[in-house]
Parts: structure tokens; sequence; C-alpha cells
């Protein structure tokens, strides 16, 4: 999988601590190596439906895919954690 700097990507799990679900479009910032050799990840910024910045988190790049095509996008509330 390739992706680029500003490329907006779709998560393919939740990040609860986040409020986050699987489908959310998230914005790749930057990259990260794997502090121990593991599976490099990708820096996302994460912004509302009205382009407020809401969290920016590193996930594995195994977490996240590009926007397809064939995907139309959607608005949901932000769960309330707990």
């Amino acid at each position: 999988m390739s992706l680029e700097l500003y490329q907006r990507i779709s998560l393919l799990r939740d990040l609860p601590e986040h409020r986050l679900h699987r489908g959310d479009v998230a914005t790749v910032v930057d990259w990260v190596d794997h502090p121990h050799g593991g599976e490099r990840g990708c820096v996302l910024e994460i912004f509302n439906a009205l382009g407020k910045s809401l969290a920016v988190t590193a996930v594995p790049l195994s977490a996240v895919e590009p926007l397809r095509d064939d995907e139309v996008l959607a608005v949901r509330p932000l769960a309330r954690a707990g």
C-alpha cells in the first residue's frame, strides 16, 4: 500500500481512546518508524465535519487504508466515552 503525506485514509479498526470507529476518515501527517524494528506507522490528524482538529495519533500502517472511489463519506455524532 502506498500512502502520501496529507492523503485522507479510512481507519480499519476502532480507536476507542479517541472515540473513533472503523471507517472514520483521517489525514496522514507524518511517518514513524517502530522503536524496536516493528511495523512502520503513520501519524494521523482527525478532523470533525467542519474541519476542526480533534486529535493527532500514531497507528501502524495496517490500521489504515486509502479511500476508494466507490466509497461515500457519512457523518455521525462523536461517541461519548464511557
